[in-house]
């Protein structure tokens, strides 16, 4: 069993910076693929920033330049620094895991955390 548990939301005026953490606990030899998701209010699930096993970044181009995600194999962890806050970026964030190896073989399949709430506000 995967679980992702997500940290370091919170509230942040504009032009602030937050850190999000994600632990993956369980029986896991490797992740490829995870990623950084948000969901505000009324919108849907979309995607701000993955990075593969091999460190390979990808990002929403409303939250390039601002955020950097990366990665800590050896502690499957994930993390999202968030500089220069905006409103807009008011969400909850999830972390994302796809494609991991256990014991038990290899899942090809999207794991989810429960998410942390990010609000930029005045």
């Amino acid at each position: 069993q995967v679980q992702l548990e997500e940290s370091g939301g919170g509230l942040v005026q504009p032009g602030g910076s937050l850190r999000l953490s994600c632990a993956a606990s369980g029986s896991i030899f490797s992740i490829n693929a995870m990623g950084w998701y948000r969901q505000a209010p009324g919108k849907q699930r979309e995607l701000v920033a993955v990075i593969s096993s091999g460190g390979s970044t990808n990002y929403a181009a409303s939250v390039k330049g601002r955020f950097a995600i990366s990665r800590d194999n050896a502690k499957n962890a994930l993390y999202l620094q968030m500089n220069s806050l905006k409103p807009e970026d008011t969400a909850v964030y999830y972390c994302n895991a796809r494609g991991v190896l256990t014991p038990r073989g290899f899942y090809e399949r999207d794991y989810w955390g429960q998410g942390t709430q990010v609000t930029v506000s005045s």
